[in-house]
């Protein structure tokens, strides 16, 4: 008889939004006027299957946000593993720190730093490397719209073959749409372009309040390289996890 477990805990609400989770990739909306100076949300998400079929699946997540005059900075870090039968099939970090600084009006500069290790993915790190400008399109009690775009560098470290050092255009874009006072759709996409490949990024998230603690989300996320090495199995990856979220 198999056995699914969800354990999610320790989630917080982050700065820019009500019902928004803050993300160093892609582009954020500004933080409002009554943000704390300080801010943080973890998640943890494991499954664990035994009986005809054994496998564990762990997904761990956490963000520190801080304000400091007209910049805002958060620290990310992600860890994704999947085992069947004992044996390792997915094996995923990510750690990232972004920086944005409020022009007047609906204006903001940006830049971050990304490292990244795939078992997988046929690299065996990569470490990125962005900055540029992005704009506040829209911005309302139920929509919101940030895009950004600008250049950057990225060095791939890659297992069979010579590391590659690469510039990348990089655009991106973050909607959410507050459809109701205890629910909201959540889209955010970015695309980073080389001469190599282009790595293309997607997340799109279901959250609904349950309380004044607790939130339930659904999310789905893309993660797609145009033309990964040649020991890759595939060129897109996708995840799709529920989550039971703690506010404190």
């Amino acid at each position: 008889m198999a056995i699914v477990r969800w354990i999610i805990v320790l989630a917080c609400w982050p700065l820019w939004l009500n019902a928004a989770y803050a993300s160093p990739f892609y582009a954020p909306p500004p933080p409002l006027e009554d943000a704390p100076v300080f801010s943080g949300d973890a998640e943890l998400g494991f499954t664990h299957l035994s009986g005809n079929t054994n496998s564990q699946t762990l997904i761990g997540k956490t963000l520190l946000t801080w304000l400091t005059g007209k910049f805002t900075y958060s620290l990310r870090g992600e860890v994704r593993t999947v085992s069947k039968e004992n044996e390792t099939s997915a094996e995923q970090y990510l750690i990232s720190g972004r920086e944005r600084y409020e022009l007047d009006g609906p204006h903001y500069l940006f830049g971050f730093a990304r490292w990244e290790k795939d078992r997988f993915a046929g690299y065996d790190q990569q470490l990125s490397a962005i900055g540029g400008y992005g704009r506040q399109i829209l911005e309302n009690d139920t929509h919101t719209l940030s895009l950004e775009a600008g250049p950057g560098y990225r060095h791939d470290r890659l297992r069979e073959y010579d590391d590659e050092r690469l510039m990348v255009t990089y655009t991106a874009l973050d909607y959410r749409w507050g459809f109701s006072d205890y629910a909201d759709i959540q889209q955010e996409m970015s695309v980073e372009y080389t001469d190599q490949n282009t790595t293309s990024r997607s997340l799109t998230a279901l959250t609904a309040r349950l309380n004044a603690k607790l939130s339930l989300r659904l999310s789905h996320e893309l993660k797609h390289n145009s033309q990964p090495p040649d020991d890759t199995s595939a060129r897109t990856d996708s995840t799709t996890s529920a989550s039971l979220l703690y506010r404190w």
